[in-house]
């Protein structure tokens, strides 16, 4: 058993949750995701299953997309409605739409966020939500990360809905106080969806009882599909052989890649006939292109 499964995660649960749960629907112990979402968010949560796991590392720099609700004038010890309130803005105040939006286009860019201690950004060996559950606030390094696009979905008078397309790492929990200290008023993340990850879109998201109905029906090739299917960003290279022998990790595959010769350094998703074997880099060695098997799949 092997594949990818873009799972609808529901809020309340953990992403390991999650794979503690397939791990005992599917009966099958080798299971791993990419881009961990806290227990409160909900949305795509890309699970890989059997050799499929060793697929993570090319999906692990996805860009993102959310959805996130801000409350202003409320701050938390958590950035977000899990946390303490830790500050309540005493004068009323009322959100302008423009004045919201000018504010979002300062986020636009290359930005640094510093880590949350609600986070599981490892410090001296331990994880800083550990530390924070014992009361330890630690001095964090900023972290650079990429906004792409922020758009406001919808405005109320204490709270607004935007769609967020970012790089990995970002926190939304920390982007949405730091527009509330922007505005003056304090802000913190009230719910958070996460609507794509790299390929994995919501629209093709399945939820744990669909995946469950599956697996009871027989039809877990609804759910559970190829790797190579979300690998689409990569060149694919179909190749002849008699068997697949030939694809061992470090070996160089010597055919006529000429027309790859642009893509050097890059990987390809590497075919025999039909099937599926798994990545290779394009490399240039006595001015020929060859392929470099990088990790069999």
């Amino acid at each position: 058993m092997q594949g990818v499964i873009n799972v609808l995660k529901p809020s309340g649960m953990t992403s390991h949750d999650i794979i503690k749960r397939l791990r005992k629907l599917l009966n099958i112990k080798k299971i791993g995701h990419s881009g961990t979402l806290d227990p409160a968010a909900t949305g795509v949560l890309p699970v890989f299953v059997g050799r499929a796991t060793k697929a993570i590392e090319f999906f692990e720099k996805d860009d993102k997309e959310y959805i996130a609700e801000i409350c202003f004038g409320i701050t938390t010890s958590t950035a977000d409605a899990e946390g303490e309130v830790v500050n309540i803005y005493p004068h009323p105040f009322e959100i302008n739409r423009e004045e919201l939006e000018k504010i979002l286009v300062e986020f636009i860019g290359e930005i640094e966020q510093i880590p949350p201690m609600y986070s599981a950004v490892h410090y001296k060996g331990k994880k800083l939500y550990e530390l924070a559950r014992q009361g330890v606030t630690v001095e964090r390094e900023p972290r650079r990360v990429r906004i792409y696009s922020i758009k406001v979905m919808s405005v109320s008078s204490i709270s607004a809905v935007i769609e967020v397309i970012c790089s990995k790492g970002t926190y939304i929990r920390t982007l949405c106080e730091d527009i509330g200290e922007k505005l003056g008023f304090g802000a913190h993340l009230l719910k958070l969806r996460r609507t794509r990850s790299g390929p994995f879109d919501i629209q093709n998201a399945f939820t744990l009882e669909q995946i469950e109905e599956n697996i009871k029906n027989g039809t877990l090739e609804k759910v559970l599909l190829p790797v190579d299917k979300y690998l689409c960003n990569m060149p694919a290279v179909i190749l002849e052989y008699p068997d697949d022998s030939f694809f061992i990790k470090g070996r160089l595959i010597h055919e006529d890649f000429s027309h790859l010769a642009k893509q050097e350094g890059k990987f390809v998703r590497v075919y025999n006939f039909e099937k599926f074997l798994g990545i290779a880099v394009v490399k240039s060695i006595e001015q020929q292109v060859v392929l470099q098997v990088y990790k069999s799949l």
